[in-house]
């Protein structure tokens, strides 16, 4: 009877749950000697590797080659194409009156193509001039800043640190100028659908 109730406490059933949710499996003989047992773990065996015909992994990698070559030769033929815009086209009608549409040059005497070389060379020596001008006074300016700076750092240096940060106010800048083509005033907006009839092409 005696070697029953030893048996039943080594037992795998008396273990309490609250040891099963800790992984620790504890198992009591008497009230000072306790047995701690590992951890167990669950597991399963390794899924076996299918062995592959290295002949099916040869063919299988020369299709993806064909077809990435296939694609590939595909992209390169329609890159040499031009997408065609309608907008572009000139219509028929205009093309058969091109002759009635066409202008003569007219027919400058020779004083008249004098006068114009020399507005011309007139031109361009006033712009030469004017780009000297504004370059010269970039010149300057540069110069009388520098000499400020100079001047400044040798007064104090701190005050030359401070001349030199940049102004933080003037980063966020915002201008509003004259547009291309200014709103008109009084004009009343169409309000409707708007439907996209724009042609796409698809490479």
């Amino acid at each position: 009877m005696f070697n029953l109730s030893i048996l039943r406490q080594f037992s795998r059933l008396s273990i309490c749950p609250a040891a099963k949710r800790q992984l620790t499996r504890n198992i009591s003989t008497t009230t000072s000697i306790q047995f701690k047992v590992t951890d167990y773990l669950c597991a399963e065996p390794m899924k076996k590797k299918k062995k592959i015909d290295p002949a099916i992994v040869k063919a299988r990698e020369e299709r993806r080659r064909k077809k990435l070559e296939k694609q590939i030769r595909r992209l390169e033929k329609n890159a040499r194409q031009l997408k065609p815009i309608d907008e572009l086209e000139v219509p028929l009608h205009l093309m058969d009156q091109i002759k009635k549409r066409k202008r003569p040059e007219p027919k400058l005497s020779a004083e008249e193509i004098e006068v114009r070389a020399l507005l011309q060379k007139d031109w361009a020596r006033y712009k030469r001039e004017e780009y000297i001008a504004t370059v010269a006074q970039i010149d300057r300016i540069m110069a009388s800043q520098r000499r400020a700076l100079d001047k400044l750092y040798e007064v104090s240096e701190d005050l030359y640190d401070e001349a030199i940060m940049p102004d933080l106010q003037l980063i966020p800048y915002s201008v509003k100028g004259p547009v291309a083509t200014p709103p008109i005033k009084g004009y009343d907006s169409p309000d409707g659908e708007y439907v996209d009839v724009s042609k796409k092409w698809d490479n």
